[in-house]
């Protein structure tokens, strides 16, 4: 980072910058240990991601740090819905692809297991994802479908006797150059419905390529995937999964959960502007003084805890399990829009060295144009709300 070279730090007012005191919310062991948490990505993660990043590197020793703090059993180990969703605030507010992966192997992967696997998927998987000594990929969108996934998923399964052969294509599958399985999702030949297949990556058959130049998310590793007849036993079926109505059940929290990352990206936009502005002098003082500076310095903050206290209360429907599609769809599409806000202001804000990642910024900038595409775009989540509010489908 290269934000005040040879500047002591200066305590700040509103460090935590819980505003909306969301965080007080927690009940005292977990509010324990997510300042250690928060500790842990600030000075263990957002300082060393840059490189990383820059790079388009996964830097595989932070798995056992980050294990050692739990993060990799967050979705079965009993935490609050709250708690978990503070989590990816602190991991997004230190690095957006870190907190995509924490998310989507304790959404995505984790839970589709715990939930539609059997009992010896669970054994053989659930003990290794906890401790990130085992990855998966989450494969369903594929390069001619992603908004229109549900109707047209064109990767096939054909059982043969006590076996599946499985060929399609995948696109932006997370994780997918490094994981040890992907949860594919393929079309049965015979009765046209939707099913759920662990594929281990060694098998023959399966490839993924590293997708390169990204603009954002640059850390995680991205895979194009293609399966020739991959053979897999009829026991890496999840025999949960009936049709797409599961898939469905699992995207609603992750919308969510992308709800908190656009919350948390804007806590670090909002730390790398007010430090940035606190030290940086123009015309002989420090422009934190300058009027239109603290303007989009209090509309930055004013994104993040209108998105914290939205979020809050999608952590209360999730504990009432009263979480529907309309609200995640709704909370995904409206944080991201003020992330997408708030960096054009925290780019702004720093000028010139706004644009470039040495100084964090770029980073984020950069980053939050991905949070605003995936999990579904925001015109798609947009719709659904629209339909679920007047009645009517706007989806051709």
């Amino acid at each position: 980072m290269n934000v005040a070279p040879n500047i002591k730090p200066t305590p700040l007012p509103f460090p935590e910058v819980d505003l909306m005191h969301i965080w007080d919310q927690l009940e005292a062991p977990e509010r324990q240990r997510l300042e250690s948490i928060r500790a842990f990505f600030q000075v263990r993660i957002r300082p060393a991601s840059i490189e990383y990043w820059n790079r388009e590197e996964f830097p595989h020793h932070f798995l056992a740090q980050m294990a050692a703090h739990g993060l990799g059993n967050l979705q079965l180990d009993g935490s609050s819905d709250l708690f978990k969703g503070l989590v990816y605030v602190e991991a997004a507010r230190a690095d957006v692809s870190l907190s995509a992966l924490i998310g989507i192997h304790n959404e995505l992967i984790l839970g589709m297991i715990y939930e539609f696997g059997s009992p010896e998927q669970k054994e053989s998987w659930l003990p290794k994802l906890s401790n990130f000594t085992a990855l998966g990929a989450f494969a369903l969108t594929e390069p001619n479908h992603g908004s229109d996934i549900a109707g047209g998923l064109s990767t096939i399964a054909t059982r043969e006797g006590e076996h599946w052969i499985i060929t399609g294509s995948k696109r932006w599958i997370g994780a997918g150059t490094i994981a040890d399985f992907a949860l594919v999702w393929a079309r049965d030949s015979e009765d046209g419905k939707i099913k759920a297949f662990i594929i281990e990556t060694n098998r023959e058959g399966f490839n993924a390529n590293k997708i390169e130049n990204k603009i954002g998310l640059r850390i995680m590793q991205n895979a194009d995937i293609e399966m020739e007849s991959v053979r897999v036993p009829d026991a890496n079926r999840l025999p949960g999964v009936a049709n797409f109505t599961e898939a469905n059940e699992l995207l609603k929290h992750s919308r969510a959960w992308v709800g908190w990352q656009a919350a948390g990206v804007q806590l670090g936009i909002f730390d790398i502007a007010r430090d940035y502005c606190l030290h940086r002098e123009q015309f002989g003082q420090k422009i934190a003084k300058f009027q239109l500076v603290q303007m989009p310095l209090s509309e930055i903050l004013g994104n993040a805890m209108a998105s914290l206290s939205l979020m809050s209360d999608i952590a209360r429907l999730q504990s009432l399990d009263k979480l529907e599609m309309v609200q995640a769809a709704m909370a995904k599409a409206t944080t991201t829009r003020l992330a997408r806000e708030s960096a054009a202001k925290g780019r702004a804000l720093m000028g010139g060295n706004g644009a470039s990642s040495d100084y964090e910024m770029a980073k984020l900038f950069a980053d939050v144009e991905i949070l605003y595409t995936y999990e579904g775009t925001y015109e798609i989540n947009s719709l659904i709300v629209g339909r679920a509010v007047t009645g009517v489908s706007a989806f051709v």
